[in-house]
């Protein structure tokens, strides 16, 4: 039994873990930097250790005194959340060595899926549909201007390591092969120390589906419907849903075996995502399997009434499943719009600053997972996202209206946000009618960004 938790994490995902182990009446252990010694996620841990200084590499990427701090207060696992720490295979392994549950899959496997260029081989070698490109790892330009002669322009070229959208470019000719070659290389190397790419066909504004999947000790594994993310900038999520509205049953079912074909192949253990493109017929590609609990799991969370977080840590205590495929029912909508410390009208700039006033939505169907008080200090070392606002709706109509209420009631002074691109957002046309695809908000940018009023940007 799992009786004491080191959250490896900070933010509202930390104040998420917390909560879920509180339910399951586990104690916590919260690691803090310098930065973050006032957050909620401190306060509401059983116990706080700061591992460092401000800067990630000083504290939430330090691993030797995250494993330390959870040894020093005789914790039984690790939660990684996502971001930092939570898909690295070393990061694991070490947890694993010192005796602590990894709160996720193996490191093996994370190692595995990590590689994306091997992930890609390994879907095709189980039958899961995957994107035309390249047979493993591009060596140098004049194999990647080669590969993208065979496969025709445009072409991604993508890291093999690391996610966030990072390491990857679009050659959309021959002549930009090269920059886009070095570029995605030289990103790739300075954010996951990798420099590996490989080249896949563009499909031109897919749609961007995820299943989610869970996966026991015991061989069970089951999928929890899909994901729509294509609201996306820069490779950014912004607003994700639950489910897509260009999904209908069937499709769901093939798209949730090649889900469940896909983590058998990997040996996969504990939650995790499996991530699709999809274009305008319908057909659907492998792109990569995400090894951790993700930012959008709430609107899975609302449409099958399934606690991600909870699951994760019995799947980690050893428990089995306790339901099968035909078990799992989606019922209604859900919506998931994230709130950024960010300014959209300014390149959406990061916004650090101090809240002055805070007022978050609520009622019926409205939940909201944040870190936020009135007083607290928005960071500039760390990620912008500071909440996210996450509706349920018995459909799409209504889960739509009741995002627009929830983003009117939350006020927030002392820095700037992207409420009101969001709101925007959920009054587009498009939008209302699910007609919007990865392209979507580049397209639409300016448009959304023109009506937005001052106020709602303070």
């Amino acid at each position: 039994m799992i009786k004491r938790v080191l959250v490896a994490n900070r933010g509202e995902i930390a104040v998420r873990i917390i909560r879920a182990c509180r339910d399951m009446n586990i104690e916590t252990v919260a690691v803090y930097s310098r930065a973050d010694r006032e957050s909620l996620f401190v306060t509401l841990a059983t116990r706080s250790v700061c591992i460092g200084g401000s800067r990630p590499g000083e504290s939430y990427l330090n691993q030797q005194n995250i494993i330390a701090a959870a040894l020093g207060t005789n914790c039984d696992a690790i939660h990684p959340g996502f971001g930092f720490l939570s898909e690295n295979p070393d990061f694991a392994q070490l947890a694993e060595e010192q005796g602590l549950i990894f709160i996720g899959p193996p490191a093996s496997v994370i190692r595995k899926m990590g590689d994306k260029s091997a992930a890609r081989e390994l879907m095709k070698s189980c039958g899961v549909p995957v994107v035309p490109g390249s047979d493993g790892i591009v060596q140098n330009v004049e194999q990647a201007e080669r590969i993208a002669k065979e496969l025709g322009c445009p072409v991604l070229i993508k890291a093999r390591a690391g996610g966030g959208g990072r390491g990857i470019r679009i050659a959309r000719d021959q002549a930009q092969i090269k920059p886009a070659f070095e570029a995605a290389a030289g990103e790739a190397l300075a954010a996951f120390g990798d420099g590996a790419v490989y080249l896949e066909k563009l499909i031109v504004n897919p749609r961007h589906i995820e299943v989610q999947i869970l996966a026991d000790s015991q061989g069970n594994v089951v999928h929890l419907g899909e994901r729509e993310c294509s609201l996306q900038r820069r490779n950014q999520k912004i607003l994700e849903e639950a489910p897509s509205r260009r999904v209908d049953a069937a499709l769901r079912s093939r798209m949730g075996d090649a889900a469940v074909k896909a983590a058998k192949a990997a040996g996969y253990r504990n939650a995790g995502t499996v991530e699709f493109v999809m274009d305008s017929g319908g057909n659907f590609y492998f792109i990569e399997m995400n090894t951790r609990i993700q930012v959008e799991h709430p609107v899975t969370e609302m449409v099958t009434g399934i606690d991600l977080i909870r699951e994760q840590i019995r799947i980690a205590g050893g428990f089995p499943l306790d339901y099968r495929q035909e078990d799992i029912q989606i019922n209604g909508h859900a919506i998931e719009c994230r709130i950024n410390a960010e300014d959209p009208e300014n390149n959406f700039a990061p916004c650090p600053g101090v809240i002055e006033y805070l007022h978050l939505p609520g009622s019926y169907g409205v939940r909201v997972d944040t870190a936020l008080y009135t007083g607290c200090e928005i960071s500039p070392y760390y990620d912008s996202m500071i909440a996210k606002v996450i509706v349920h709706g018995r459909n799409r109509n209504e889960a739509i209206y009741r995002m627009r209420r929830a983003l009117e009631e939350f006020l927030v002074k002392g820095i700037k946000t992207n409420l009101g691109l969001q709101y925007m957002i959920l009054y587009n046309p498009d939008f209302m009618r699910g007609h919007y695809d990865t392209g979507f908000l580049e397209s639409n940018l300016s448009r959304l960004l023109a009506p937005i009023e001052k106020e709602m940007m303070l």
